[in-house]
């Protein structure tokens, strides 16, 4: 039986912190291989919806070695503050923001669980999230809690097509070139991530479905909740705003 995020030793953090400890200097690499050559689109799809809300202050979740950050501060000019659970991707961060010379201070957090008042921030951005956190409802509830009434959330995943025809191909590619891709790529380490996102994905939304997902943000205080799938509905983009009060 494969082991998956919830079922692993230690739960979904300690299970992502295990998996994505050895990438931090080939993160950005992997995303690219792991989506096909989509994840960048994806990104400016998502910063998007950050930079038309014009924010001063922006929080996002599971930043890994920065990459989002980065755009969203070279896109918006205002400061952000990058949250991850994997104190190397943090590492990889900072070395990264000082290379660019940009304005984004990183803490070691759970999205779960972050060390922020109410309403702290203008825009809340989180990538690759949801799959690695046991209750993602509470999860994206403590994701609005940070945000300022009015202020937007958007998030980046990975999907599974609806299209038979496509969700067949989809299929091929995450459980049988993903991880070839990845040993030929990264070695050992790529082969896992590779061998391990397929089923993964395929659990989460069997559990999870794109409704669920808008049904939870709106009980946590969304509204406006947007979904845009992309790339033949291998990438999701959400987006909403947080309601006053």
């Amino acid at each position: 039986m494969p082991v998956t995020a919830s079922s692993a030793p230690g739960g979904p953090n300690r299970f992502a912190q295990r998996l994505f400890s050895p990438l931090p200097e080939r993160y950005n690499r992997l995303a690219e291989v792991l989506s096909f050559g989509q994840n960048g689109r994806w990104r400016r799809a998502m910063v998007d919806h950050i930079v038309t809300a014009s924010p001063d202050l922006i929080l996002d979740v599971a930043t890994g070695p920065g990459g989002v950050a980065l755009q969203m501060a070279g896109r918006t000019g205002a400061r952000v503050v990058g949250v991850d659970v994997t104190e190397a991707m943090l590492r990889q961060g900072r070395e990264n923001v000082a290379a660019a010379g940009a304005r984004i201070q990183f803490a070691l957090g759970r999205g779960e669980q972050l060390p922020f008042a109410d309403g702290t921030f203008d825009a809340v951005s989180f990538t690759y999230l949801l799959r690695y956190v046991d209750d993602p409802a509470a999860t994206i509830k403590e994701l609005a809690r940070v945000v300022k009434p009015g202020g937007v959330v958007t998030n980046l995943e990975f999907a599974v097509p609806e299209s038979g025809f496509w969700r067949f191909w989809w299929w091929g590619y995450t459980r049988l070139v993903l991880p070839v891709a990845g040993w030929i790529t990264g070695g050992r380490e790529w082969f896992d991530v590779g061998r391990f996102l397929g089923p993964n994905i395929s659990s989460h939304y069997r559990r999870y479905p794109v409704s669920w997902t808008v049904g939870a943000w709106q009980a946590a205080g969304l509204v406006d909740v947007g979904v845009r799938t992309m790339s033949l509905g291998g990438g999701l983009v959400m987006w909403g705003t947080r309601t006053g009060g």
